[in-house]
Parts: C-alpha cells; structure tokens; sequence
C-alpha cells in the first residue's frame, strides 16, 4: 500500500497509519474515516472554489456555486477515486463487501475526502491543492457555463409556464445502511412525473428533476 500512496500522492507517507485510516469503513474497525472525511470534504471545497475563482474571473457567485456543487458530488469524488485505483486497497468488513460498498459512490466518495484530509494533515494546503487539480483534471472545464441545478431548472419551467412547483416524494428506500438507494419520484402537478434513485434523498431529487426535464424538454 505504500507504494501506491507514493505514486499517487507524489510522495512517501510519513505515517501510513492516517491513509489506512482513510481507506477504513466503519464496518471494518472503529478507526474508521469518518473524521478524516470531515477534514477533507472542507479542504476540497476551499481548493476547488479557489481553483473556480481564479479560473472564470468574470462569474458572479450564483455560477460559481453551482460549478463548485457539480464538482464536489459524491459521485464526482467516486469517480476520481476509481480513476486512482483505490477500490483494492479499501477496508471493509465482510457483509459490507458482500453488500456492494466497494463499489458504492456513497463509500468512494467518502473515502476519497478521507484521503485528502490525510494528505492535508501530512503534507499541508500546497500539495493537497497541486494533487486536487491534477486528480480533478479537466472537470474544471466540463461546462462551458456554470450547470444549472436541474431542481432550479425545474422549478424555472414550472413557473415559466405558470405550472404548479414541483413536488417531491420519496417512494422506496432500499439497501443497507452504508449503501442505501433512495427512489424519488417528482411531479408537476397532473401534467407530468418521473422517477429517479439516487444514494441520499438529495441525489435521487436531482435525478429525477433532470429525468423529468428531459421528458419535458426543458433541459
């Protein structure tokens, strides 16, 4: 493991401890990375808005925002984490891995901030900042505009049309605690609807107004 730490952080661990740490489900020991995963989520948000300021000088804060949220997503953070290989190196007790956690966006993406804030403890803001933006890459420039939030670009359809606001409503939850999937299922009022899942109710809400604004042209 101390070799693949070296080759993706650009440097030897100091204490190999902190990375194991991060890379451990609470299934697995009480030493787990909820702690680090604190630490780390606000690093990232503070290197990322800082790379958003500097890079799209002429953007008022509503757009920043909404490139900083589209950048930082739990899924965002799982997808960087599997590009990194961390999958074998995560510690999982035995029914959280027969459960799917090594794959769950919701575990990746945890871990990947847990990794950050032990970076940052041991190596401080500079390196976590050069190891964000090279592990983030060209996300920065995914849009060639800041994303619009598709539940904002619901409700704006909604009221453009003088439709009622749409209504959300959570109608399955299913899966183990540490991977639950989330099924949302949003209406504008009798005119249209669409179901989505997500890993958390905030994710399963976005998915299903984007479902619906395809269906409804509004995208």
């Amino acid at each position: 493991m101390g070799g693949w730490v070296e080759r993706t952080f650009g440097r030897p661990a100091q204490e190999l401890a902190a990375f194991e740490r991060a890379l451990t489900h609470g299934s697995q020991a009480a030493g787990n990375y909820q702690r680090l995963e604190f630490l780390g989520d606000r690093v990232l948000g503070l290197i990322v808005a800082e790379w958003l300021f500097e890079r799209f000088p002429e953007e008022p804060e509503g757009a920043l925002s909404r490139r900083l949220n589209a950048l930082v997503t739990g899924p965002v953070c799982a997808d960087v984490a599997r590009e990194l290989g961390v999958v074998p190196f995560l510690r999982l007790g035995k029914q959280a891995r027969d459960d799917g956690a090594a794959d769950s966006d919701n575990v990746l993406g945890d871990v990947m901030e847990a990794l950050i804030g032990a970076f940052y403890r041991e190596a401080g803001l500079d390196a976590v900042r050069k190891f964000v933006r090279a592990a983030w890459g060209e996300r920065i420039d995914a849009h060639a505009k800041a994303p619009k939030h598709p539940k904002s670009a619901l409700q704006e359809w909604a009221a453009a049309r003088n439709r009622r606001p749409p209504e959300y409503e959570v109608v399955d939850r299913s899966g183990p605690n540490h991977a639950p999937r989330f099924t949302v299922k949003v209406s504008v009022g009798k005119l249209a609807e669409a179901s989505a899942e997500g890993s958390n109710k905030q994710e399963a809400e976005t998915a299903a107004a984007a479902a619906l604004l395809a269906k409804l042209g509004g995208s």
